[in-house]
């Protein structure tokens, strides 16, 4: 038992590290690496500019539409206000 205590005392000291015996330059992405990110960025950045072109032209449509259903409203308005001030009007001789 005696023998199996200094066995495990001997293996829990301390060992040296290893000096490292891989190249650092090989496990970098190097230049390969350095044209796909810059590739990836690109494309993302025009993604996010042609989202960004679709999103404003859908506004500006939004916003036409609106004018041109507010106008049309509005000249169905004044065309039944002149209807009916037509009708009402005491002073006014009938047409037709």
């Amino acid at each position: 038992m005696h023998d199996a205590f200094a066995a495990l005392a001997r293996a829990a000291t301390a060992t040296p590290t290893p000096e490292p015996t891989v190249d650092p330059t090989l496990v970098t992405p190097g230049p390969a690496g350095f044209v796909v990110i810059a590739l990836l960025a690109v494309a993302v950045v025009a993604l996010v500019w042609d989202m960004m072109r679709r999103i404003r032209r859908g506004r500006v449509r939004a916003d036409i539409k609106e004018e041109l259903e507010a106008e049309q409203q509005a000249a169905e308005a004044i065309e039944a206000t002149d209807v009916d001030d037509q009708s009402i009007d005491p002073d006014q001789k009938p047409s037709g």
